[in-house]
């Protein structure tokens, strides 16, 4: 199964046009329908998706969400849902990517899966949407991709924005429109529901009012507050996303690193101490381990 790790790559597989930024991207499905590929057997990607289709044919896969609504539809892709579709060259709407290190140096996303649950691999329920709230997204998505089109240098600070606008919208219609019992199906596969538990966990003890030490950085403190043993967490982690539990907890520990680095004038010490290193050397060789760079090196040269 093919694994794209950037937003670059997997435009590549699908046989359109380079992004204009690496780690965002926002395209109209119309633009995409002479040259995509028409039948995308099934992938993963390491990257956030929410779309709007307007209109087309065909079938998409997203997660285990076969049967999308038949009318306006948002759906959403997450990092490691497996993805594929079969589709007819008519589709209309628009979707917008963007990765893990957008969300890093944005000011505003910092909790993006606390904030925007459906965002989550095992809450990510397709919703048909009305004709009142089509308007009122195209409109939004119309003005990211207007901005994309023509980058400036605060162009990102006000994607940024537009994008949190979006996601709130998107929150709104989805809370009045997914009903208790489609969120029930989107629980029927455990082993998905176990990811996004760790990875819930992996947020919330990282977040700067936590009082866990070290023991954050552990995968058996997870399994444990999980209650299963730590060989099938990690077991569960790396079939899905292809990573160990502990590489995905390190994951997270850098891109807090790096955002706090780039977003914050606290030093280096006190960012080391926050995401619980029982020392600032530690921490300091975690990161040139990771990036090649110190973190104040890091912290310059950005």
């Amino acid at each position: 199964m093919h694994h794209f790790k950037t937003i670059v790559n997997y435009c590549k597989a699908i046989q359109i046009s380079n992004p204009k930024h690496p780690y965002f991207d926002i395209r109209r499905f119309e633009e995409n329908m002479p040259t995509v590929v028409a039948k995308m057997p099934p992938f993963k990607h390491e990257f956030y998706a929410i779309a709007i289709k307007v209109e087309g044919s065909g079938k998409a896969i997203s997660g285990h969400h076969t049967n999308f609504p038949e009318g306006a539809t948002v759906f959403f892709n997450s990092p490691f849902q497996i993805i594929s579709w079969d589709i007819l060259p008519d589709w209309e709407g628009y979707y917008l990517m963007f990765s893990k290190e957008f969300i890093t140096q944005s000011k505003y996303l910092q909790q993006l899966l606390s904030e925007f649950p459906f965002l989550k691999i095992d809450q990510s329920i397709p919703f048909e949407v009305k004709p009142q709230e089509v308007s009122k997204l195209l409109s939004i998505y119309e003005a990211i991709y207007e901005e994309q089109q023509n980058l400036k240098k605060d162009s990102l600070i006000i994607i940024e924005s537009q994008v949190l606008v979006l996601l709130n919208f998107v929150k709104r219609f989805f809370n009045n429109q997914v009903s208790e019992q489609d969120a029930e199906t989107a629980f029927r596969k455990a082993d998905i529901h176990l990811l996004s538990r760790f990875q819930a966990l992996i947020e919330t003890n990282f977040y700067d009012n936590s009082t866990i030490t070290k023991k954050a950085h552990s995968p058996s403190f997870y399994a444990k507050q999980l209650a299963v043993h730590p060989n099938y967490l990690n077991a569960i982690v790396k079939q899905i996303t292809g990573h160990t539990a502990k590489q995905q907890i390190q994951k997270h520990i850098l891109q807090l690193a790096k955002s706090r680095l780039l977003q914050t004038q606290m030093s280096s010490k006190e960012i080391a101490y926050s995401l619980h290193f029982d020392a600032p050397n530690n921490f300091n060789t975690f990161f040139k381990k990771h990036t090649g760079e110190t973190p104040t090196t890091f912290r310059k040269n950005q």
